[in-house]
């Protein structure tokens, strides 16, 4: 079969026909399905010809130097990209462009959808407008680690208490009577719910050892980030804290960090456990205790959702919650001079949906 004869039969030129079977651009879809059907006539097996390109769609993260970004991003990527759509990368950095500016450019694109993680709809200050307004226009949205009351759209968490109660338990198990959380700024959906269950943990595994009005004095607001984690832990050790519960991996290096500044050792004097579990941390020095986010069923969650949206099924409402593990390395042992009890045991790692609500 020779490019002519498609070309005479669809009314068009050999160069038309060229363009369709290499899938490039600057042919009209009209065109484009009277090529196809003069191939399928012809006899050609259509199965050699390219996947017609869905669309793009966009993946606004915070930031790219905190690893679980990158990770959850790469997930979604990947199953976007294997049902035909093209995902485009928006990250955000100090001082440039911000997440309305890139919804801007995507909504100009005309783009299929886009998957926000852990964006500004996981701030409690931040103003839901924007994304009812986004919705209203028929884009496609999927929000990952995070909740705004009035958006109706899907979400998908990790489950922030569980990763808490985890941690808490795990030190509570070795013998820590003084544990401390580090966290990272209140305003943020996560850590309104680690701060919330730790206070739970604390009352429950902890009941007579720390009076209730000594759990908040356990609890230090920074930043994300190993700076904010150093800052934290020097507060909390001041306190009196062998165990600190970190809001990050990189809080808790930062932790790390600020206990050998005291001429104190990991895990001998002190304990650190982390949140999130990227790649490395078996070599960081020690070895890191961290509850570890299952990145690959949080990612594929989203992935789908936002799928079903576009292909206008409709994705359930609400918030499904992804439950976390922890994952036990060398930064946690029992505190100096105390018997270690029985270690807590560790639930197994599973999705359950839950209808989503605003912490209170």
């Amino acid at each position: 079969m020779r490019l002519a004869d498609v070309a005479v039969r669809a009314g068009v030129s050999e160069a038309t026909v060229s363009r369709v079977l290499n899938d490039k651009p600057g042919v009209s879809q009209a065109t484009r399905d009277k090529i196809r059907s003069v191939l399928d006539v012809l006899g050609y097996d259509d199965r050699f010809l390219p996947a017609p390109a869905a669309g793009l769609v966009g993946i606004v993260v915070p930031e790219l130097t905190n690893p679980v970004f990158p990770a959850l991003s790469l997930v979604v990527q990947t199953h976007l990209a294997r049902a035909g759509y093209t995902p485009v990368v928006c990250s955000l950095v100090p001082g440039g462009v911000h997440e309305a500016d890139f919804v801007r450019v995507l909504l100009q694109q005309k783009a299929s959808g886009v998957v926000f993680l852990s964006g500004v709809h996981a701030n409690t200050d931040a103003d839901a407008r924007p994304y009812e307004d986004l919705l209203r226009r028929g884009m496609p949205a999927v929000f990952v680690n995070g909740w705004m009351d009035g958006v109706d759209a899907p979400f998908v968490s990790t489950d922030d208490a569980a990763a808490v109660e985890q941690a808490v338990a795990h030190l509570v198990g070795l013998g820590h009577e003084r544990v401390g959380l580090a966290m990272g700024p209140p305003r943020y959906v996560p850590s309104i719910r680690k701060t919330a269950a730790f206070h739970d943990a604390v009352r429950r595994h902890l009941a007579g050892v720390v009076r209730p009005g000594e759990v908040d004095s356990l609890v230090v607001h920074t930043q994300f980030r190993l700076e904010g984690g150093e800052a934290a832990a020097r507060a909390l050790l001041d306190r009196g804290a062998t165990g600190i519960v970190c809001g990050s991996d990189l809080m808790a290096l930062g932790a790390v960090r600020a206990v050998r500044a005291r001429g104190l050792s990991v895990p001998r004097d002190v304990s650190v456990v982390g949140c999130d579990d990227g790649p490395l941390l078996d070599f960081t020095d020690p070895p890191l205790t961290t509850v570890h986010q299952d990145v690959e069923a949080v990612g594929t969650a989203a992935a789908r959702a936002l799928l079903q949206e576009v292909r206008g099924e409709g994705a359930v409402r609400g918030e499904l919650l992804v439950r976390p593990r922890l994952v036990v390395r060398g930064s946690t042992a029992a505190p100096a001079g105390a018997p270690a009890a029985a270690p807590a045991g560790t639930p197994a790692q599973v999705a359950r949906p839950r209808r989503a609500r605003r912490p209170g």
